[in-house]
């Protein structure tokens, strides 16, 4: 008798503790994070980067208990970063919080890693498309117009980006190839630098976030011709999208995700990820992002990979097909 009470006591102790293990927000074999963790920032402290990722790292700290610390590494267009993470222990206790210049930048600069080898993808976190824009002079108020204009004469028409090598320049190279027409590129240290001279009619053609243009489409200095992302943006609802306009499967977006060591173990990728994405739903972190201009996105890892996969062959081609190089 005594050895069936015992038998039933330890039968439902055992329940008790799997019930307790299922019902964990995080089950796994060792508690994670067991100390605080440690997210490289590839720029410095302010921007779009740095503050989308103190805004997930304070949510993750209040939500896993331990300390998530930002530690800003600018330096070398990002690859000071990547470097230390990719060599850093794959435990989930160190972290990389990069843009899409995670990608760029190895096509276009020496670099000591391979960034799909050596790193591993937690989450994209946030995304913001363009607007293609031309000022008041240009008589084109569609972008198949403007394409025609440019086909009948080639080279009439530059643009301005914010730097060369920068993501605004491939854009305007990946417009160029998707169209057929030939810009002018003019880069400047800037966008803020450029409007002046777009606004003047000194350059015809901007590219930028619907955050820096909406004030000049507001104010009837430039015109917005198409929006870079896949669907419109809510912002510019008349403004249509690339594909609308002709260009199926064209989409440009600056991202900012999370990735980690290479074998990084899947399982606290995806509990990261599970954190990122309800830290994109609270209010507060969606109107910092609102105030970059960003939308949240919080893929799983899988679906970062498949994306940065795509990033990677698209921005090839691009650079290979405009014969892009920086000194």
């Amino acid at each position: 008798m005594m050895r069936a009470v015992k038998s039933g006591l330890l039968f439902a102790a055992g329940l008790y503790v799997g019930g307790a293990v299922a019902q964990s927000p995080h089950p796994q074999t060792a508690p994670y994070p067991q100390r605080p963790v440690r997210i490289i920032v590839s720029v410095a402290a302010g921007g779009g980067t740095d503050t989308v990722g103190r805004s997930l790292a304070q949510k993750m700290s209040e939500r896993f208990g331990q300390q998530f610390v930002i530690d800003n590494r600018p330096g070398g267009g990002g690859s000071i970063a990547v470097e230390l993470t990719a060599r850093a222990n794959p435990d989930g206790h160190t972290l990389l919080f990069s843009s899409s210049t995670f990608v760029t930048n190895q096509l276009l600069y020496k670099v000591s890693y391979d960034a799909l080898r050596d790193l591993a993808p937690v989450s994209l976190a946030s995304e913001n498309a363009y607007v293609f824009a031309v000022n008041a002079a240009v008589p084109a108020k569609t972008l198949q117009a403007f394409v025609a204009l440019g086909k009948a004469k080639p080279r009439g028409f530059n643009y301005a980006s914010s730097g060369k090598g920068g993501l605004v320049h491939l854009t305007g190279e990946l417009v160029s190839v998707a169209t057929g027409i030939e810009m002018v590129h003019i880069p400047y240290k800037g966008m803020a630098l450029a409007f002046p001279d777009v606004i003047s009619g000194q350059v015809h053609v901007a590219i930028s976030s619907a955050l820096t243009m909406l004030p000049h489409l507001r104010g009837g200095r430039v015109h917005g011709l198409a929006v870079t992302s896949r669907t419109r943006m809510a912002a510019l609802p008349d403004v249509p999208t690339f594909a609308e306009s002709g260009y199926p499967g064209f989409e440009v977006t600056q991202w900012y995700g999370m990735m980690a060591p290479a074998q990084t173990p899947l399982a606290i990728r995806q509990m990261l990820q599970r954190e990122i994405s309800r830290a994109l739903q609270i209010p507060e972190v969606r109107a910092r992002l609102s105030a970059e201009g960003a939308e949240p996105v919080g893929n799983t890892p899988q679906e970062f990979a498949v994306r940065l996969k795509d990033e990677f062959a698209k921005w090839a081609k691009t650079i290979k097909a405009a014969g892009i190089k920086v000194d």
